[in-house]
């Protein structure tokens, strides 16, 4: 299966995340960097969290997470935010190494990392895609720390 993950850039498109969304297509999902928490404030379906350390290796999945929930990582230097059900094909696809986190896959040369297949025959030819999003909206007006 392809992956498409999305990533969220702006203020705005961090804040917002998947909130909202009636739902999730098979494979798709968004990136947050320099992310230790997330919320699921607002959504209409569970998430499956892929926490990521800062060579872009799963440090922990949580599975289901239901609506209306915060959760964190402190090891994490970053979450991928999938449909439930969709943490499992993430990381076997991406061998552990989403590559728009890590441009020089440490999977390939140490063999794999604990929670992926550690065969080279066993993983999948597909990667996952990452694509940046900004928000249309405009600036907000400066705060008064800005004015000073």
């Amino acid at each position: 299966m392809d992956h498409v993950i999305t990533e969220a850039v702006t203020p705005l498109a961090r804040l917002r995340g998947l909130a909202l969304r009636r739902s999730l297509a098979p494979g798709h999902g968004l990136l947050l960097r320099r992310c230790r928490s997330v919320h699921t404030i607002g959504m209409r379906f569970a998430l499956d969290l892929v926490w990521l350390d800062g060579a872009g290796r799963p440090v922990r999945v949580d599975a289901a997470v239901p609506p209306w929930r915060v959760r964190g990582c402190r090891a994490a230097h970053a979450v991928v935010e999938l449909a439930a059900g969709g943490a499992a094909a993430y990381v076997a696809a991406s061998a552990g190494v989403p590559p728009a986190l890590c441009s020089s896959s440490p999977v390939a040369s140490s063999g794999g990392c604990p929670s992926c297949p550690s065969s080279e025959a066993s993983r999948p030819n597909s990667s996952p895609t990452v694509q940046s999003v900004t928000s249309r909206a405009r600036r907000p007006a400066p705060g008064i720390w800005e004015r000073w």
